[in-house]
């Protein structure tokens, strides 16, 4: 089903059939990762729209346009492909997780009239799944980029149902890999061959491009990652939050503690759940834990209330981005600096919150809404 044959002949203007299946494609429901919406949430000029606007996946000129189903690959897709004609757009609207989002047929038509989609390999996004089978079906050529290719997942966390969620055929494994910046390498290579593959000219460019990304971002960020984790003298961590950070816990030695202990972030929180929380916290004499940016801050603040904690600080695995994420521009690097690496700090007890971050970091985000 998910044909990414290189090889496979270009019929860019062939693909009414499928455009025309796209209109009663998508049904609405939710799964898995999903976040709330920001009010007037509109998008900015990083290629991050709101679902319903109208323009189509048209480039400039001939300028080859991919389309990512998740912003994380959004993000590494436009560093591979900066100063190339290469236009690369993030599907996902603005405040949500990309991972149980569902879109209109709009999406489905954007994705069809692409060069390139790059999604997250089978059984992540149902509505991609659905929009690649269309794809097949018609023998549409937009080239199918699967960022998970090759990738080594790890089992589940011990807590979860091995039934409850999985990955295509690899049941049982945990699909949150981009937070290994190890693994997002990975990544970054094969949306690199992908881009070449629909703009062969610029090879050189493309190939230099995620190279340089991959020294200059991904390895200083685990190298940072790695002096916060092995510094602390806590190799624990309290989340407000869903499963979704077992790859930090696994690349780096510490242990990670969700509070919903399932993969979706809109899971219930359960009373044995706030009992665990309390005796890790309780035991580790923690001060201040970790609350997701796009999950309900409630298990937090009932936390904040009936235990020793003194705040909580963000956290996110990447899923999506807030407005003003956007106004600046922010990508994985950023959100990794600006977000996870100074809460690791405080949660960790490196450093007292005041003293990390950008100037007024811990005002903005101490017990954030």
């Amino acid at each position: 089903m998910f044909n990414t044959d290189p090889e496979r002949p270009r019929r860019r203007f062939s693909r009414r059939d499928a455009i025309a299946a796209a209109g009663g494609l998508l049904t609405t429901g939710t799964a898995g990762c999903l976040g709330s919406a920001i009010p007037g949430d509109r998008s900015a000029s990083s290629g991050v729209r709101a679902e319903g606007e109208t323009d189509t996946a048209t480039g400039a000129g001939d300028a080859p346009v991919v389309v990512a189903s998740f912003f994380s690959f959004y993000d590494f897709a436009r560093h591979v492909a900066a100063g190339t004609p290469v236009e690369v757009r993030n599907l996902v609207p603005t405040g949500l997780h990309g991972h149980g989002w569902e879109p209109n047929a709009r999406i489905t038509r954007e994705i069809i009239e692409a060069d390139a989609f790059i999604h997250v390999g089978p059984d992540f996004q149902p509505w991609a799944d659905r929009a690649i089978e269309t794809i097949e079906a018609d023998g549409a050529d937009t080239d199918l980029i699967n960022a998970r290719a090759g990738i080594d997942l790890v089992d589940l966390a011990a807590s979860l149902d091995r039934d409850e969620e999985g990955v295509g055929e690899q049941r049982g494994k945990d699909p949150h890999f981009w937070l290994d910046p190890n693994r997002a390498m990975r990544s970054v290579d094969t949306i690199a061959e992908g881009l070449v593959r629909i703009a062969p000219d610029h090879e050189d460019a493309l190939r230099a491009n995620a190279d340089a990304y991959k020294r200059d971002v991904l390895e200083r960020i685990d190298a940072a990652y790695r002096r916060i984790f092995e510094t602390a003298d806590r190799d624990v961590v309290q989340l407000a939050a869903h499963n979704a950070f077992q790859y930090i816990g696994v690349t780096y030695d510490v242990r990670m503690r969700p509070l919903v202990v399932n993969l979706a972030a809109s899971g219930d929180v359960k009373p044995t759940d706030i009992t665990e929380a309390k005796r890790v916290i309780d035991e580790h004499d923690i001060e201040y834990i970790a609350a997701a940016v796009f999950e309900t801050r409630r298990p937090a603040q009932q936390l904040l209330r009936e235990t020793a904690v003194d705040a909580y600080f963000p956290v996110t695995p990447y899923a999506g981005v807030r407005e003003d994420w956007v106004a600046e521009g922010w990508g994985y690097e950023e959100i990794a600096r600006r977000i996870n690496m100074p809460t690791f700090e405080v949660v960790l007890g490196n450093a007292v919150p005041e003293d990390v971050g950008p100037d007024g970091w811990a005002d903005q985000w101490r017990n954030f809404e």
